[in-house]
Parts: structure tokens; sequence; C-alpha cells
């Protein structure tokens, strides 16, 4: 493995590279969900769930559903729906481990982003799963997060990645499907993991 001869490994030289934020971007960090934080996440469809147990191994795994997915209950608690999925559970693993989590929240079309910070807890509280049922399914549980820091994050790398815009998509005919590359890490026949996959969208998704 490369050793890296070039690393940055103190905060002076983060000084030197960077120089100091900007007064905006030392002020714009807020404790609480105002109502500006309220309004992005009644419109967010689509967020990324950071965690980490307790040997400091991190781990990052995306939450997605109908705009207004998350549950606010106040100016300083949020619930996301914890919907099927492959039943690896590593986000909740961690959680056990080690509470504090961090969330990137997404709007399509929008660079800008929010980001969250807080501790977390893994709830199953009947009352507060029964208003994020979807589909006439309740969530088998939800991430509660008290909320300890939020702001908004600058759109350059939206803007940077055309991610938005469709004529800026890269071609993909060469590259290989994605079931095709679970096939090959997980030892298994493409054509039974593309039926599986294919299979547990149709079904489900709740």
């Amino acid at each position: 493995m490369r050793k890296w001869t070039k690393a940055v490994t103190s905060p002076a030289e983060l000084e030197e590279i960077w120089s100091q934020p900007g007064e905006t971007a030392l002020k714009k960090v807020i404790s609480h969900l105002d109502s500006h934080c309220k309004s992005f996440l009644a419109n967010c469809p689509f967020a990324v769930l950071g965690t980490s147990n307790s040997k400091g191994v991190s781990d990052v795994s995306p939450r997605g559903d109908q705009p207004g997915f998350i549950l606010v209950l106040n100016d300083k608690q949020l619930i996301i729906p914890e919907r099927p999925g492959n039943r690896r559970l590593d986000s909740i693993r961690n959680l056990l481990e080690n509470p504090r989590a961090s969330l990137l929240c997404v709007i399509p079309g929008l660079d800008e982003t929010l980001r969250i910070k807080g501790k977390a807890a893994v709830i199953r509280d009947p009352d507060l799963l029964e208003r994020m049922q979807a589909q006439g399914r309740l969530p088998l549980a939800g991430i509660a997060i008290d909320v300890e820091e939020c702001f908004i994050h600058c759109g350059k790398a939206m803007k940077r990645s055309s991610l938005w815009k469709k004529e800026g998509w890269p071609d993909l005919p060469g590259m290989p499907l994605p079931s095709t590359m679970l096939a090959a890490h997980a030892g298994m026949a493409a054509d039974e993991v593309k039926e599986s996959l294919e299979e547990s969208y149709r079904k489900r998704l709740y």
C-alpha cells in the first residue's frame, strides 16, 4: 500500500493551505431547527446519514422517500423513518455503540444542502411510527436525532459536478450494471442478483 508522503498532519498546516473561513461561514451554524430549516426538510426527499461505531469506523447510508419524509417534532428533534432495506443495519448498529449522527439533506434541483448534526437514538414509539406511515405501512423503527448543529452548505460541489443538469450526466454504456457489480463482489450469478434486486424494488420498498 502506498505511503502518503505529503499528508497534512496539523491544524497549522490547514491554516497555511486554506486560511480562515469567512464571516458568513463562521456565523451560519445554529443549534436548532428554525422556520427555514423546517421548510427545507418539508421539501426534502433525500438525505445521507453518517454514523460511526465505538472504534471510529464510519459509514454513510442514503435515506429517501416523498418530500417531508423526515418528521420534525419541534425545534430540536427530528425522526427519520427506517424503511425496509438489506437488513445489514450498519447505521443502526453504529448508533447502538456511538449515538453521534450527521445528515446531509438534499432537494433535487437545489445546489445548496442542509447539514445537521446531533445525538441519535433508535426508537419504536408506536405513536411516532404511525405519523411516518407510507403506502399503508409503518416504518420498522425511527432514527431520532436531538439537533445540536445545523447549517446551509454552499452549492459549489453541486455546481462543479453539474449534478442537476442532464446534459452533463456521463454516458454509461461501458459501465457494468450495479447488479453485475454486486454479483461480482458477492461471488454470485449476475442474473440471480439482478432478479432479486428487481423483485425487492417491486415488492419491498415499504
